[in-house]
C-alpha cells in the first residue's frame, strides 16, 4: 500500500501478509464486573442450555461403571465369545456368507450379547453423571447449528486456548491426567511384572485370565483416579461459569427496567394510586372508629369492628397536607381524634392502608380504643 512521508510525496509500503488485530486479545468480559441475576443464569439454563458441570466427572462416571459391569460379567462374556468362535469354525466349511442370510443375523444376536450391556451401561452412567451435576434438563439449543463458527477466528481461538484461564487450566489439567494414568499402569504393570515375562509358559486360559485381570484392576483405579481429578474440574468451571455470565452494569438496568417496568411509568401508576387513597380517604376516615395524630405531620386513621380475633385495621393515613385533611374530615366527622406522637410515627412508618395493626402496638391501641369508648358513653348518656 502507499503512505504519504512528510515531504508530500508517496512511497510504497510492503503490507504483511499476516496481520493481526490486537483488540482479538482483548478480554472479553471487558466490563461486566456485577453478578450475574437469577433470570441470566435461569435462561441460560432453561433456553440456552448452558450450565456448570464437568466433563472429568462424565468421563470417569462412563469408564468406571461399565469397567465393574465387565468384571461381573466377565464369565459370560466369555462364554458367549467361546460360543461365537465354535459356532462359526465348525460351520465355515460349508456355510457361504454371501448366499446364507441367517449369518448375518447370528451374528448380529452374538454382537448384542457382547455389547448391548456395556453400552446400556454407559449411556446410564452418561445421564446419571449429568443429572447429579445440573439436574433433570433437557435442550436442543446446543444442538443447533452456528454457522458463524465456521468463520476461523484465529486471535479468539489462541486466546481461548493459550492465553486465556480455561486454556492454561485445560493444558495442566491434561498433563496430570496423563502423569496420573501413566504412573497408574506403570505400577501396575511393575507389580506383575514376574507374571506377564512368564506367560510364555502358561496356558492360553491362564494368560486371558491375568492380563484380564490387570486391565479391569487398571480401568477402575484410573477412573477412580479421573473421578478424584473432577473436583477441581467441576469447582473451575462452576466458577468459569459464573463469570461467563456476569453482568455489566447497563445490563443491569435494563433487566431491572424490564421486570420492575420503566421508572416513568411506575411513577405515573403511584401518582394515580395516591389520587384513588385520596378520593377514599373522605370515606374511609369518615368510619374510623379513631385518628391517633402527631399531632400535625402524621394523620392514622384506625376502624375497628369488634369480635373474636379481629385486630384494628388502618383505613388512611397521611402525612403533613394529607394528615391535615384527615384531622379536618375526622372533625367534621365527629371521629375522635388521639394525639400519641410515637404511636403515630410508628403506625405510619410500619404499616399500609388496609393493614393490620401489628401485635407490638395493640396494647396502646386498645388503651386508645377504651378512652374513646368511655368518652363516648359518657356524651351518651349526658344527651340522655
Amino acid at each position: 500500500m502507499t503512505r504519504k512521508s512528510s515531504d508530500g510525496l508517496f512511497c510504497y509500503v510492503p503490507q504483511s501478509p499476516i496481520r493481526m488485530d490486537l483488540q482479538w486479545f482483548a478480554a472479553e468480559d471487558e466490563g461486566r464486573t456485577e453478578e450475574p441475576s437469577e433470570y441470566k443464569i435461569r435462561k441460560a439454563r432453561e433456553e440456552e442450555g448452558r450450565v456448570a458441570k464437568s466433563q472429568e466427572f462424565i468421563g470417569a462416571m462412563v469408564l468406571l461403571l461399565p469397567s465393574l459391569l465387565l468384571l461381573f460379567l466377565a464369565p459370560y462374556l466369555l462364554r458367549t465369545c467361546t460360543e461365537l468362535v465354535k459356532f462359526f469354525i465348525s460351520r465355515v466349511a460349508y456355510m457361504d456368507p454371501v448366499k446364507d442370510r441367517s449369518i448375518a443375523g447370528v451374528c448380529l444376536s452374538y454382537f448384542l450379547k457382547l455389547c448391548l450391556p456395556i453400552v446400556v451401561t454407559a449411556m446410564a452412567a452418561a445421564i446419571f453423571s449429568n443429572m447429579v451435576q445440573v439436574g433433570f434438563l433437557f435442550t436442543t439449543k446446543p444442538l443447533a447449528p452456528n454457522f458463524s463458527k465456521i468463520v476461523p477466528r484465529f486471535g479468539k481461538y489462541f486466546q481461548k486456548t493459550l492465553l486465556s484461564t480455561e486454556g492454561l487450566f485445560n493444558f495442566f489439567k491434561s498433563i496430570v491426567k496423563m502423569l496420573t494414568i501413566g504412573l497408574t499402569a506403570y505400577l501396575l504393570i511393575r507389580s506383575k511384572w514376574s507374571v506377564l515375562t512368564n506367560l510364555q509358559t502358561a496356558s492360553l486360559w491362564q494368560g486371558i485370565s491375568v492380563i484380564s485381570t490387570l486391565a479391569a484392576r487398571m480401568l477402575i483405579i484410573a477412573a477412580l483416579l479421573m473421578g478424584a481429578l473432577a473436583i477441581p474440574d467441576y469447582m473451575f468451571q462452576r466458577w468459569q461459569y459464573r463469570e461467563s455470565l456476569k453482568m455489566s452494569r447497563k445490563e443491569v438496568e435494563e433487566e431491572r427496567k424490564r421486570e420492575e417496568g420503566d421508572p416513568m411509568v411506575r411513577t405515573r401508576l403511584r401518582r394515580r394510586m395516591r389520587q384513588i387513597l385520596t378520593k377514599n380517604m373522605a370515606i374511609n376516615t369518615a368510619k374510623a372508629d379513631v385518628v391517633i395524630t402527631n399531632p400535625t405531620h402524621f394523620a392514622i386513621a384506625l376502624e375497628y369492628h369488634m369480635g373474636e380475633g379481629a385486630v384494628p385495621i388502618v383505613t388512611a393515613k397521611g402525612e403533613d397536607e394529607m394528615a391535615f385533611q384527615i384531622r379536618r374530615i375526622a372533625l367534621d366527622n365527629g371521629v375522635p381524634i388521639v394525639e400519641n406522637k410515637p404511636l403515630a410515627r410508628a403506625l405510619y412508618m410500619e404499616t399500609e392502608v388496609g393493614d393490620e395493626v401489628p401485635e407490638a402496638y395493640w396494647n396502646a391501641v386498645v388503651l386508645i380504643l377504651r378512652k374513646v369508648w368511655a368518652i363516648n358513653e359518657e356524651r351518651r348518656r349526658n344527651k340522655a
